[in-house]
């Protein structure tokens, strides 16, 4: 891993991009190509939706490689991004995907090392993936139904 994180700014609202992170699950362009279009540099067009179109699809991304924060909200540099709307995790099953886990956990593996998930993470439901217990997008090659 890289480490590269991008953020795009329309003055209300901050995107962040750490491709690193991505599944291409194509949630993102498919969802609203007019900000998201990976065949554009740069790909990401933070003035192509008003605000709150932009905060709801960088919402549904499954891998946490898209977030978010709104620039009134932020007060200081860090690289933390809050954008839980409540106290607890939430757990979703994806449709012929991963488990996603939205908010911030520890992920203890089987070696006893750990680490820190924020905002959101996609487990592996398809038991394929080459990067378990995390999601790699593999279940889409295996066409796995669930």
């Amino acid at each position: 891993m890289n480490g590269i994180v991008k953020e795009y700014t329309n003055g209300e609202v901050t995107v962040i991009w750490k491709p690193d992170l991505c599944i291409h699950a194509t949630l993102c362009w498919k969802g609203l190509p007019e900000v998201f279009d990976p065949k554009k540099r740069p790909w990401i067009n933070i003035n192509g939706a008003n605000t709150e179109r932009i905060i709801k699809q960088v919402e549904e991304c499954p891998s946490g490689a898209l977030s978010f924060y709104k620039n009134k909200d932020k007060t200081d540099k860090t690289d933390k991004i809050d954008n839980a709307k409540d106290d607890f995790v939430k757990v979703k099953v994806m449709k012929d995907g991963p488990l996603m886990v939205y908010g911030d956990l520890m992920v203890e593996g089987i070696d006893g090392s750990k680490m820190k998930k924020e905002k959101c993470t996609a487990f592996c439901r398809c038991g394929v993936s080459k990067n378990k217990p995390y999601c790699d997008g593999t279940h889409k090659e295996i066409n796995f139904n669930d």
